[in-house]
């Protein structure tokens, strides 16, 4: 039983928001319970894969692609990407079980550029296997040097008669050694050089390869704090046809910005279902523990570490519900989208990290929910903007308005 407030009954939702949820709270209620004890390599694989087929024959999966994309989702009443909806699923899975929300977190990222630019033929190849769970989906921008800095991509991909060769490396590939494709951006031309000596993000453009692709392989397999399929590609005389390309040449860094623009609220849903859980759980301990003769949740400063846990995760919430509702307006947010991803994951480190403070001995010792959240956190400050990147944009953004309102 979760200690979140009815924020549902928020302005922010529609009916149809409301009843997804509630129908998600049981399944997710009744299916996911002990999933999140894999831990080796092996079982964490198997895991995801049977999450993804499980998210796909449910129908949560099929909130990661354009409702048009699938046959028979227009009864639904959606149109393009639902965000709350999106949001609203992650938060409840992350709640529950932290690679149940990346197994349909990287369906919706991986795919997103072939929603978002992909050819007609493209969409229909790969979308409504997305939505089933048919095919799982991986985004491969990162390299060694090109984490937040996607101009110092090098990855290339040299045209050739009937497409085009990549040669290259890809890293940190979450669903790097499942995926069945990858979306995955590389150089067509040189990067041009800014007056400050940086280079430009102009001539990257973006391709779906998919997994058996001569020349495609798994370099290195890589472990993280909080387990997850994670992995180098290795990409030697990859030949892919023109039309796997994502859209118009050297468009790949417009189409890659797009991509976590669309799914970056879901990060801060995550966040906020993270520290939701860590919550719930320290309001458990604290009633049930004994010191010093009375229970734990009688001493003030218990107390007042509760009410700062709450009062950051409503505000993270407010802000991330604000944000998808936003986007599925049509309104432009990539402001708000930053706010949001930024504070809920910071408030979610520090929510767990006085959850696991409050459980003492017992919060860092493994098997314990509130020790494999302070493990799942610590990723979502990193990746798919780090928190340092999302102030950049939110202060750049911040001056552009200004700008504008002197002029």
């Amino acid at each position: 039983m979760t200690s979140a407030p009815n924020f549902l009954d928020w302005p922010f939702f529609d009916d149809g928001h409301r009843e997804l949820a509630s129908r998600l709270e049981v399944w997710a209620a009744s299916r996911l319970t002990g999933l999140a004890t894999a831990e080796d390599r092996e079982s964490i694989d198997g895991a995801c894969r049977q999450l993804v087929c499980d998210l796909g024959r449910a129908g949560w999966a099929r909130y990661c692609v354009p409702a048009d994309a699938v046959r028979g989702a227009a009864d639904r009443g959606r149109a393009g990407f639902d965000v709350r909806a999106l949001a609203l699923i992650r938060e409840t899975l992350a709640r529950h079980d932290a690679l149940a929300d990346f197994a349909f977190a990287m369906q919706g990222l991986g795919s997103g550029a072939i929603s978002l630019v992909g050819s007609p033929e493209l969409k229909a190849r790969y979308l409504p296997r997305v939505a089933a769970g048919e095919a799982i989906a991986a985004f491969a921008l990162s390299e060694s040097e090109a984490g937040s800095d996607v101009a110092a991509l090098r990855c290339r991909a040299i045209r050739t008669p009937d497409g085009y060769a990549l040669e290259g490396e890809k890293t940190w590939i979450s669903n790097g050694g499942i995926a069945d494709f990858y979306c995955v951006f590389a150089r067509t031309s040189g990067p041009d050089v800014r007056p400050d000596g940086s280079a430009s993000a102009d001539g990257i453009s973006a391709f779906v390869v998919d997994a058996a692709t001569p020349g495609l392989s798994i370099s290195r397999r890589i472990d993280t704090i909080s387990p997850h399929p994670l992995a180098t590609l290795a990409l030697r005389d990859c030949r892919v046809p023109l039309a796997q390309r994502l859209g118009a040449e050297g468009e790949g860094f417009k189409i890659a910005m797009q991509t976590l623009d669309v799914f970056r609220t879901s990060v801060a849903a995550a966040a906020v279902g993270f520290a939701q859980r860590a919550l719930d759980e320290a309001l458990t301990h604290s009633a049930g523990r004994a010191l010093f003769g009375k229970a734990l949740a009688s001493f003030q400063l218990t107390q007042a570490a509760l009410a700062e846990m709450a009062t950051g995760i409503d505000a993270a919430r407010l802000l991330t519900y604000r944000a998808a509702w936003l986007r599925d307006r049509g309104q432009r947010a990539t402001r708000e989208v930053a706010m949001a991803k930024m504070t809920a994951t910071e408030m979610a480190q520090q929510v767990i990290d006085r959850a696991v403070q409050l459980f003492g001995g017992r919060g860092v010792t493994r098997g314990e929910v509130v020790e494999r959240l302070y493990r799942d956190i610590r990723a979502l400050r990193i990746y798919e903007g780090a928190t340092e990147v999302q102030k950049l944009i939110i202060g750049r953004d911040l001056i552009r308005c200004a700008a504008e309102r002197r002029r």
